[in-house]
């Protein structure tokens, strides 16, 4: 497609010994569900670490202009900065060098570093806003969005599968309304909040140790880690620790590990069973327009993409078995799930209110 961003095609899953820091920090970011705007430093390494996640993020670093888009991006949020917060921002960040550069800028110590990062947060949240805008401006179905997306992801398992990958399953889901109606009425935090998982995707490994060679080929081939949704990742499954005491080059160049990086927290579903496991998190994934409106002109302050949420959900073969056993099996949660809407439904007006 004329103008589409083409990332190169998955060779072989990475081994552990293969993985960068820069690796690592973005699965440790699906893992944990932090916000980037939190972050003090990135980790990309090289200039085609940069041009990678630019392609993650729909933008074409080989096209003249989709590179004054970013500028542009950058150029906005600058001026956020400084009219806003009144922040004097060195001339190489705020415009002497290339907006592309300000990436390898706030992954290394020296003078501009933190600045960079800075500007970088603030163009995070411009580009995800113009997208986000742009889709409600979107005369398009759903299902023909979510077909897009569909695609998208079909073809990094394809890449996978063909490069000698192993995968037990892959499926993917679009969640039914009467399921949707039955979300919206179980859960009372959750009444006027976005329903996250209308379109999900499931990829179980046959072994524990490819789980994280698949999430690190998610993130270089699928998935740009800043738009991992807060809030929304749960890991049942890996412990961080115990990966870098066996990687100390890369314990070594890392932060600290938080307590939400160790396999074996609750989840926050109250329907699943008590021995349920599951790696699980959210991302809004960019999709050019051109590829829901061909031949689409745009302006120059118009966005060329839009923003998709998706969830993902991952195991290995073993834990998935355990998983549609007994307590922890799909038909279970869903009797509990309806349980609860018929007691918050049916119940007599002196009744307490279920908790949540």
């Amino acid at each position: 497609m004329p103008g589409a961003t083409v990332l190169p095609r998955v060779g072989r899953l990475p081994t552990l010994d293969d993985l960068d820091l820069d690796d690592l920090e973005a699965v440790r970011l699906l893992l944990r569900g932090d916000s980037v705007v939190d972050w003090h430093q990135l980790a990309f390494h090289d200039e085609a670490a940069v041009d990678r996640f630019l392609r993650l993020c729909e933008l074409d670093p080989a096209s003249d202009a989709e590179m004054l888009r970013l500028e542009a991006v950058r150029a906005d949020a600058v001026d956020y900065l400084t009219r806003v917060y009144h922040l004097a921002l060195p001339d190489e960040v705020a415009e002497e060098v290339a907006a592309r550069d300000l990436f390898l800028m706030a992954s290394r110590t020296g003078p501009h570093q933190r600045a960079a990062c800075v500007v970088l947060k603030v163009m995070h949240i411009i580009y995800h806003l113009a997208g986000r805008q742009a889709l409600l401006r979107l005369s398009v179905s759903d299902d023909a969005i979510f077909r897009e997306i569909e695609l998208k992801v079909v073809r990094v398992v394809e890449d996978l599968r063909a490069a000698g990958s192993a995968v037990a399953e892959f499926e993917w889901s679009r969640k039914p309304r009467d399921s949707q109606i039955t979300k919206l009425l179980a859960k009372v935090s959750t009444i006027a909040a976005s329903i996250y998982d209308k379109l999900r995707f499931r990829l179980i490994v046959p072994t524990y140790d490819d789980l994280i060679p698949t999430l690190a080929t998610l993130t270089r081939q699928l998935i740009p880690f800043n738009y991992v949704v807060p809030g929304e990742s749960v890991n049942q499954l890996i412990d961080v620790r115990d990966v870098l005491a066996r990687r100390p080059r890369l314990a070594r160049q890392t932060g600290p590990i938080h307590a939400d990086e160790r396999a074996g927290a609750p989840s926050p579903n109250e329907f699943s069973g008590p021995g349920y496991r599951i790696i699980n998190f959210v991302a809004d994934l960019p999709l050019r327009l051109e590829r829901l409106v061909p031949n689409l002109e745009l302006g120059p302050d118009d966005s060329h993409v839009v923003f998709v949420l998706t969830e993902f959900q991952i195991a290995d073969k073993g834990t998935a078995v355990s998983n549609e056993s007994g307590a922890q099996s799909h038909e279970a949660y869903k009797a509990r799930q309806h349980e609860r809407v018929r007691d918050r439904l049916l119940r007599d007006p002196g009744d307490p209110p279920p908790a949540d």
